[in-house]
């Protein structure tokens, strides 16, 4: 894991700085190293022996170097941060980029609000552990070296008596180490956890009001909230117990300096100067031992996030095969060949599947819910992967094309819209970025919405709102309408893309969709079978596989399962 981390210092941007930051550091290091060995001369020889010359000489090199470290200490704090925060940026991006390359089933096992604290607060963790880790580690290494150097010059067994302290502080932050790792992993996870619950609760915020449901979403809330609290206080408590520890620790040190240093003074083992700076080095040996204890907390922070980031790219990603070749024309056969399918293992959602669309037919499938008509949909496009059987596109198995070319001829209007954050024209343009003004506004034309959005004062301009919550429901299914006509795909795929309107703008849209549907290879998942009644073909499909197949006459002339739900709906009509 440690090898990936540090695989993100190797941009050259980065590396440029990292370099710089950590020859500041070494640098800042032996400034804070000068100090005592300036003192210890000033005292021991400089005043005794009234060197006044050598003694102001000494104070300007001491003055010009705190100005070499005010400098050195702006470009760590500086760009130190900004090399932090474009190592952050670079993993945000690989893990968006990740994302975009994940299959379906991944998205519908994870919350929207734990993928977005992995992608914000976890790796703002991690570049703060980027930035201080290296840098905090390198000082304190130099610092306790060279104290030690140092402090060995002026008296080696009282230094041997010092550094004696090292191995217990060593062992007792290695004994907590896991402890802290797996509070802070916890905390992460319980973060993403009240993320996800509140980005749910606020997007559902219209049927939570309408169904008055504020105390049941509160309850829901305060349920992860008290599950955070319970995480930060465990970790906490380990956090608080490494501080109280290694900080008694450190007391003891001071204790141990000052009686052991006044017995070397007592005994004329050391004189007043010598003790003098040996007191200065301590307080040079102690800030790095802080560094290192703020730093093993910082790096079971960062390394938590880190981890929690792995997880995410170590995600199998959508592969095409390595023989898949882009679709260069698409006339639109679609041939379902045995087809089986399930999530996650469990009973078969498609069984045995097996039909043929001819190009340019448009073919309708009916059934109860649960019967597979929308999963069926769904692996036209290679959205999920075929268990048994095959599916074919001109008579090339779709597992022999690139899954972008494949999608790229693929059109799909279904009946929950999204809208992207943005402008009508930009959610739009979805089907077809590199599009001109012009080919926009055809397209808008062409599904009927473009009269509306002239009506707007900002017309194409028009702020949508999240999700196209400033829109209805009839007005956002006509801007998914001119997506496709915009990309004009060879294949069409209507998934109920009209049974949540109502009949006046249902009648509105299907005018729309058969306009769109012209020339095109059209599959049809259909509620409303008033809408269907000119498809080439119907398929009744039901968890037990495909009963009936024909042609509105034929099927109502059957009087089966197709007739039973027909007249069903009629009678409700009436």
């Amino acid at each position: 894991m440690l090898k990936r981390f540090f695989s993100y210092y190797k941009p050259k941007p980065i590396k440029k700085i990292f370099i710089i930051d950590m020859i500041c550091a070494f640098i800042l290091a032996v400034c804070d190293l000068f100090y005592p060995m300036i003192t210890r001369n000033i005292i021991n020889v400089y005043v005794p022996d009234q060197q006044f010359n050598l003694m102001i000489t000494w104070l300007v090199i001491l003055g010009f170097i705190y100005l070499l470290k005010v400098g050195l200490n702006y470009y760590i704090t500086y760009y130190g941060h900004i090399m932090g925060v474009m190592m952050q940026a670079n993993m945000r991006k690989d893990i968006f980029e990740h994302l975009q390359d994940l299959p379906f089933v991944f998205f519908d096992e994870n919350k929207t609000g734990s993928l977005s604290s992995r992608i914000i607060n976890d790796l703002m963790e991690v570049s703060e552990l980027a930035h201080h880790g290296p840098e905090d580690l390198f000082i304190s290494l130099i610092m306790l070296i060279g104290s030690f150097i140092a402090l060995s010059t002026i008296n080696f067994p009282l230094a041997l008596i010092v550094f004696s302290v090292v191995p217990f502080l060593v062992y007792f932050a290695m004994k907590l180490r896991i402890r802290m790792s797996d509070s802070f992993l916890e905390t992460r996870e319980t973060i993403g956890e009240v993320n996800a619950t509140i980005e749910n609760s606020i997007s559902g915020i219209r049927v939570s009001k309408a169904f008055s449901n504020k105390e049941n979403e509160i309850e829901k809330f305060e349920n992860y909230n008290q599950k955070f609290q319970q995480a930060r206080k465990k970790a906490y408590k380990v956090m608080a117990e490494f501080h109280v520890g290694s900080s008694f620790i450190i007391d003891l040190l001071n204790i141990l300096v000052l009686s052991a240093g006044g017995i070397f003074f007592f005994k004329g083992y050391i004189n007043f100067g010598d003790f003098a700076a040996f007191i200065l080095y301590i307080g040079n040996f102690l800030n790095p031992i802080r560094k290192l204890i703020n730093f093993v907390e910082q790096y079971q922070s960062g390394i938590s996030g880190f981890r929690r980031y792995v997880e995410v790219m170590d995600k199998e990603v959508e592969t095409d095969e390595p023989t898949a070749k882009d679709i260069e024309t698409v006339k639109g056969d679609i041939k379902f060949d045995d087809v089986t399918f399930s999530y996650d293992n469990h009973k078969a959602v498609l069984k045995d599947i097996t039909f043929n669309i001819e190009a340019g037919k448009t073919v309708a499938f009916v059934g109860p819910s649960g019967g597979g008509k929308t999963t069926l949909c769904h692996l036209i496009p290679r959205f999920y992967e075929t268990e048994e059987g095959n599916i074919y596109i001109d008579g090339i198995n779709i597992k022999d094309f690139t899954r972008k070319s494949l999608r790229k001829n693929i059109g799909i209007v279904q009946q929950d819209v999204f809208l992207f954050t943005g402008t009508i024209a930009d959610n739009i343009q979805c089907g077809k970025f590199d599009a001109t003004k012009e080919e926009v506004i055809k397209a808008a034309k062409m599904a009927n919405i473009h009269d509306f959005i002239m009506s707007l004062p900002e017309g194409y301009d028009t702020y949508v709102g999240e999700r196209g919550v400033k829109l209805s429901g009839g007005q956002k299914q006509r801007i998914s309408i001119a997506r496709v006509f915009l990309k004009n795909p060879p294949i069409l795929v209507l998934d109920e893309a009209t049974s949540a309107l109502d009949n006046a703008t249902e009648l509105m849209i299907q005018n729309s969709l058969e306009e769109l549907s012209k020339g095109r290879t059209t599959v049809v998942v259909a509620h409303r079978l008033s809408t269907i009644k000119n498809a080439d073909e119907i398929i009744v499909i039901t968890d037990k596989g495909i009963l009936e197949r024909g042609r509105h006459e034929e099927l109502i002339n059957l009087n089966g399962v197709y007739a039973e739900l027909y007249n069903s709906q009629f009678k409700n009509l009436v």
